[in-house]
């Protein structure tokens, strides 16, 4: 427990994915701590669609989370790009923000305190209103934020969901279908249908810069949407986001930018470096510091920053073919990258997805013609950054 003179035994500041799963957990597993989350919106997980497949999180994880699991497609899922279409069967999860504030704030109760973090210390917060709340430990997770140690692509997109007049006649999720026209980077749209007659279309870009064009996406939705004969009634809602796709850097001068404080998601540089899938990274987050015996602002920053560390040089092979799709592969041409993949084992497609492929699946992956130029192929397996070495 804390100090008497503590409002909180921790404070987790921003209340996305990551902050929230580190909450929940600690709920479940120690509830005698006093854990509070600062979030400017007063909401849990802002609006947002998190997705994973089965096979990237443990049973007894997948259990916990389920009452934040808005869909399951246990019939798999399905791929589509110029000269290869897929169905694979592994399943497929959809977690929506809504469902997560429903599952945690009543846990949370008046923890949950809604107020823009203006300073955060190790000793606690400072509100824009003027407030002060103190906690023995304290984790930034209020998301990514500029650096210059890290060399970063960008996944790019903008969702709809919509209601239409007649069924849309698709029974698993689109991941991507990459048969549509690229604009300049790798382009797919994702889909996933919720019901007969509601889907969620999102036009996704492997991007060289974060720039979202949020009106031009929108038409481009408008066209796909026309092109499959769909009719919308109504439409249910809207989101967008630019996650980070890493290609190099340096970790340890990004942990050297902000020296004090935790950090959780993002602004931990914890997200699957090809996907951008954040979730896994986050659940096994939020394992870590609910085990942790030491919850104070060092032990959390030492916890954290280890973590960070071993999973970004764990992870070296994945910013290699990420090199190679934006620096070996013309834009309009990345889709080629992953139309070859879509063709390895699904085994090896399960294993990827969740960051856990094998040697032999290395050999596997960078085997055979490249799907790009050789001698810029060539160039990215000669030039290695500090911590790129795969």
């Amino acid at each position: 427990m804390g100090d008497a003179s503590d409002d909180y035994d921790l404070i987790l500041v921003g209340g996305g994915l990551a902050a929230g799963l580190i909450a929940w957990r600690l709920a479940l597993d120690r509830p005698d701590l006093r854990v509070a989350i600062v979030e400017q919106e007063g909401r849990i997980g802002g609006n947002h669609t998190w997705s994973f497949f089965d096979s990237d999180l443990e049973d007894e994880d997948r259990a916990w989370l389920a009452p934040a699991v808005a869909h399951r497609w246990s019939e798999g899922h399905e791929v589509y790009f110029p000269a290869r279409s897929r169905a694979l069967e592994t399943p497929y999860n959809s977690m929506t923000s809504e469902r997560l504030h429903d599952a945690l704030a009543p846990l949370l109760g008046d923890r949950l305190i809604t107020g823009e973090a203006v300073v955060v210390e190790t000793t606690g917060v400072t509100l824009a209103d003027q407030r002060r709340v103190t906690a023995r430990g304290v984790i930034d997770a209020r998301g990514p934020k500029p650096t210059r140690s890290l060399d970063l692509g960008w996944q790019n997109f903008v969702g709809r969901t919509v209601r239409l007049t007649e069924p849309h006649g698709l029974t698993r999720p689109t991941i991507m279908d990459a048969t549509v026209r690229q604009y300049g980077a790798y382009r797919f749209v994702y889909l996933l249908p919720f019901d007969a007659r509601t889907v969620m279309i999102e036009d996704t870009y492997y991007a060289d810069t974060p720039a979202l064009d949020r009106e031009a996406l929108s038409g481009r939705i408008d066209a796909y949407i026309r092109s499959r004969g769909w009719t919308v009634e109504a439409v249910v809602g809207e989101e967008q986001g630019i996650l980070p796709i890493a290609l190099d850097g340096d970790i340890d001068a990004f942990w050297a930018e902000e020296m004090t404080v935790a950090r959780a998601g993002l602004w931990a540089g914890l997200f699957h470096p090809v996907t951008g899938y954040s979730l896994p990274d986050a659940v096994r987050l939020a394992r870590l510091v609910a085990a942790s015996d030491d919850l104070s602002s060092e032990g959390l920053r030492r916890l954290t920053e280890m973590h960070s560390k071993a999973t970004w040089a764990d992870r070296a092979f994945y910013r290699l073919l990420n090199r190679m799709l934006f620096r070996a592969a013309e834009p309009e041409q990345r889709w080629r990258v992953f139309q070859r993949f879509y063709g390895l084992p699904e085994s090896l497609v399960r294993r990827f997805y969740a960051g856990h492929n094998t040697t032999l699946d290395k050999l596997r992956l960078l085997a055979g013609k490249p799907p790009v130029p050789v001698g810029k192929a060539l160039q990215q397996l000669r030039e290695s950054g500090q911590g790129s070495r795969p």
